[in-house]
C-alpha cells in the first residue's frame, strides 16, 4: 500500500508496488502448492482428536464405554466372570469401576467369594475332630507318687504318742491348796489369842507379828494368785491339746493316704483335662485370628480406589490436556483452511492493482 499511487498509470507503477503484487501472487502459488498438506493435517488431527474425544472421553463420562465393554461377545472368547472362575457370575466393568470409586476391596469388587470359599479354606473346625481323636489316644503315664513312706508314718505316730504329758492331777491338787504348808491367817489368830494371855511386855510384839503375818498372807495372795491361775489354765490347755495330738496325727495320715490315692487315680485325667483346656484356648486364639484375617481380607486388604483414581487421572490427562489441545489445534487450522480460498481470490484480484502492467488496461 505504501508504493501504490492512485494517479500513476499501471505501466509506470513503482518497484515497491510491483513487489507487493508479486508477493500476492507468490502467496497464491505457495497456497496451491502446500494447501493440501494443511488440509491433510487438519483431516488427520480432526479424525484423531474429534473421534477419540467422542468415542473415549464422552463415552467415559457418560459410562457408555463401560457398557460397551460389558456387552457379551464384544471380544470373542473373553468372559470376565469365567476368567475369575465364577459360574453364571454377573461381574462387569461398570460395577467394578463404581465400587472402586467407593474404595471397595478387590474381594468385594471381583466377587471372589463366588470362586473361593473362605469358610471352607479357613474353617478350623474340620481339624478339631482329628485333634480330638489324636488327643484321646494319648496315654499319660506318671511315676508312682508317695507323699509319706511307712517309716515317716510310724515316726509321726510314735511322736504323737511320745508327746503325751504326765499326769497333772496331783500337781493341780497341790495348786488348789495354800501356798504355805499352814495357814498364815490361822497362825496370826493364834498369836493374837496368845497375846491376850501373856504379859504386856510380850503382847505388843505378838500382835505386831500377827499383823505382819496377815500382811504377808495378803501380799502372797496378791502375788501368786494370777500366776497360779495362768499355770492351771496352761496345764489344762496342754492336757486338752495332748489328748487331741494322736487323733489329729491319725486324721492327717488318713488325709495323706486319701490324697495319695486321689493323685494316683486322677493325676492323669487332671493333666489330660488341663491340657485339653489349654488346647481349646489355643484353638480359640486361632479362630479369633482367622476371623480377623477373613474380615481384613474381605474388607480392608487391596482396596481399589487408587486404581479408579489412576483411570480418572489417565482420562483427565488424555481428554482435558492432550485431546482438548489437539482439538483446539485442528479447529484453528480448519478456520485457516476455510479462509484460504477467499484469501486466494482476494490476492488474485488485488495483484493486478499492484503489479506493473506491460500494457495499460484502460
Amino acid at each position: 500500500p505504501l508504493g501504490l499511487k492512485e494517479h500513476v498509470l499501471p505501466t509506470h507503477r513503482s518497484g515497491l508496488s510491483n513487489a507487493g503484487g508479486n508477493f500476492f501472487m507468490a502467496g497464491v502459488g505457495f497456497s496451491f502448492i502446500f494447501s493440501w498438506l494443511l488440509m491433510l493435517l487438519v483431516l488427520i488431527t480432526f479424525v484423531l482428536g474429534g473421534n477419540i474425544y467422542m468415542v473415549v472421553c464422552e463415552s467415559w463420562r457418560s459410562q457408555q464405554l463401560f457398557q460397551l465393554l460389558d456387552t457379551p461377545g464384544l471380544i470373542p472368547g473373553f468372559n470376565l466372570s469365567e476368567l475369575l472362575g465364577q459360574e453364571g457370575g454377573t461381574t462387569n466393568f461398570s460395577e467394578m469401576y463404581r465400587q472402586c470409586q467407593q474404595d471397595a476391596p478387590l474381594w468385594q469388587t471381583l466377587h471372589l467369594d463366588q470362586s473361593v470359599s473362605l469358610d471352607e479354606v479357613l474353617n478350623i473346625s474340620q481339624y478339631k475332630g482329628e485333634i480330638s481323636t489324636a488327643f484321646e489316644k494319648m496315654n499319660i503315664t506318671l511315676s508312682p507318687i508317695s507323699l509319706l513312706s511307712q517309716d515317716q508314718k510310724d515316726t509321726l505316730l510314735n511322736a504323737s504318742r511320745a508327746g503325751q504329758p504326765p499326769n497333772f492331777t496331783s500337781i493341780l491338787e497341790q495348786l488348789d491348796q495354800n501356798v504355805t504348808e499352814g495357814s498364815l491367817l490361822d497362825l496370826a489368830t493364834e498369836l493374837e489369842q496368845l497375846a491376850d494371855k501373856v504379859g504386856p511386855e510380850v503382847r505388843d510384839d505378838l500382835k505386831a507379828d500377827a499383823r505382819q503375818l496377815r500382811e504377808l498372807d495378803k501380799e502372797m495372795q496378791t502375788s501368786f494368785s494370777v500366776p497360779l491361775h495362768r499355770l492351771k489354765e496352761n496345764i489344762h490347755g496342754v492336757q486338752r491339746q495332748a489328748a487331741q495330738l494322736e487323733a489329729q496325727t491319725n486324721a492327717a495320715l488318713d488325709k495323706a493316704s486319701q490324697a495319695q490315692e486321689f493323685l494316683e487315680k486322677e493325676t492323669g485325667n487332671i493333666i489330660k483335662n488341663e491340657t485339653w483346656a489349654f488346647l481349646e484356648e489355643l484353638l480359640d486364639f486361632f479362630e479369633t485370628y482367622i476371623s480377623w484375617a477373613k474380615s481384613s481380607l474381605t474388607g480392608d486388604v487391596a482396596r481399589c480406589k487408587p486404581l479408579a483414581q489412576t483411570l480418572d487421572n489417565v482420562e483427565t490427562i488424555t481428554c482435558d490436556y492432550i485431546l482438548d489441545s489437539l482439538n483446539a489445534f485442528w479447529f484453528s487450522l480448519g478456520w485457516c483452511t476455510f479462509f484460504l480460498l477467499p484469501s486466494i481470490i482476494l490476492a488474485v484480484r488485488l495483484a493486478k492493482f499492484y503489479r506493473r502492467m506491460d500494457f495499460a488496461d484502460v
